[in-house]
């Protein structure tokens, strides 16, 4: 539905902005075209873009786009191979089949959203845009290493282990190598000492040691742990899996999965803690928790728990809850509420109840929910009046969900409320 002309001035444009552009850099560009100074007018907002081809961009792009509260109209993608000089001047497009020393593949982006007046506004998005390639041009650059620091980590720990059990050591050398085994997407990594400042226990991140999105200066020099995190970061236990307190602008707008891997002195004191911060892949999703360190020993010994025959009706159906239990609650649960609450879903059967099952996320930011209903009554009206209520007992801020459907008669859904001022103590 486009004319030639406005074609090959949106082109035009575009090939303007490529002219120059110098090794690493993002160029992006947020206009609403007009006659006078584009040649040709459109009802829409255009962003264009030229940067250096990389994973992840389109999906972090477009989620950009998406979290300012703009509607995609069009998305064009060309990677197109360019020669440039030492200046960053374009000079020729090379062929596909031309030598690769020779060129630099680069990605054209071009995305039309809902028309933006406000002059504010557009500047904002490009501000926006930018600092998602950054993000994803540090986590890309930095993968491998952070990547390899799960290696060096699991090294360290087989060659010189902490004073903490064997068995537990042993699960979180077998996790590091499964993360890296394309279960986790790596997009930053820092490390931190345990210290106290003026009376207050925190964390310190050392300096040089940031990775990825992880890699600029720090935001804080020192930060505090209320009274609930305290206690978490002190206990004696080699892993903490959780989620971070903030989105991702790479790839998926899920909040960040968050693996910790506490240091200890030789007494056995916590004294700091080394952090990735990433995404569990859909491999992560898809594989049976029963394969999964860390997550196969809980499983396990909530089975032994129940007791049940291995054949019986009743031990396949609290296997089947377990498996089809959120993944990422899994990682974070521990063994006594996941037995409590996989044996209170057990025991509803197919009986058409409504029950809800909570856990308090440690470090105080979230409660998870999950609420089980009759199938018949679920629909768009009843998922968002009970998000309504969740959210206004518990103070919170937002609510996220996920559905979980079988052939159950019984709809699971999984609520997160968010607690920007803590989780209140009288719920």
């Amino acid at each position: 539905g486009r004319g030639a002309h406005e074609l090959y001035c949106a082109a035009a444009a575009h090939w303007r902005l490529a002219q120059q552009r110098a090794p690493g850099e993002a160029k992006v560009r947020v206009y609403n075209p007009d006659e006078a100074h584009d040649g040709y007018a459109s009802p829409h907002t255009v962003v264009e873009i030229v940067c250096d081809d990389m994973p992840f961009l389109v999906d972090s792009v477009t989620m950009e786009l998406n979290r300012q509260g703009y509607a995609i109209d069009l998305v064009i993608h060309p990677m197109m191979r360019f020669r440039r000089d030492q200046q960053g001047r374009l000079i020729e497009v090379v062929e596909a089949e031309a030598d690769p020393s020779e060129a630099t593949e680069e990605s054209i982006l071009r995305a039309e959203v809902t028309h933006e007046d406000d002059a504010g506004a557009r500047r904002r998005l490009k501000e926006s845009v930018t600092k998602v390639l950054d993000d994803v041009a540090a986590a890309v650059h930095d993968w491998r290493e952070m990547r390899h620091c799960t290696a060096e980590i699991a090294d360290e720990l087989e060659s010189n282990p902490p004073p903490i059990e064997r068995a537990e050591i042993q699960e979180g050398i077998q996790l590091l190598h499964w993360l890296a085994d394309d279960h986790f997407t790596f997009l930053g990594y820092r490390e931190y000492d345990f210290v106290a400042r003026n009376d207050e226990w925190g964390l310190e991140p050392v300096e040089g040691s940031g990775l990825g999105i992880l890699r600029g200066a720090p935001k804080r020099e020192f930060t505090p742990l209320k009274p609930r995190a305290l206690e978490l970061a002190r206990s004696r236990h080699l892993l903490v899996v959780t989620k971070a307190n903030s989105r991702s602008t790479v790839h998926r707008p899920a909040y960040l999965d968050y693996i910790g891997i506490r240091r200890f002195s030789e007494d056995g004191e916590v004294v700091g803690e080394r952090r990735f911060l990433g995404l569990f892949t859909h491999y992560a999703y898809r594989e049976s928790p029963l394969q999964i360190p860390m997550l196969r020993g809980k499983v396990k010994r909530v089975l032994e728990r129940a007791g049940f025959p291995a054949a019986s009706h009743d031990s396949k159906a609290l296997l089947e809850i377990l498996e089809a239990y959120p993944r990422d609650s899994l990682f974070q649960i521990e063994d006594e509420r996941l037995f409590e609450i996989a044996m209170g879903i057990l025991g509803l059967g197919e009986r058409q109840r409504l029950r809800l099952f909570v856990r308090e996320d440690p470090l105080d930011r979230f409660v998870a929910c999950l609420v089980i209903f009759p199938r018949d009554r679920f629909n768009t009206m009843n998922r968002e009046r009970i998000a309504r209520i969740l959210c206004e007992e518990f103070g919170g801020s937002h609510v996220d969900w996920t559905l979980h459907l079988s052939e159950s008669v019984l709809v699971r859904v999984h609520y997160i409320v968010h607690c920007a001022d803590g989780i209140p103590a009288d719920y």
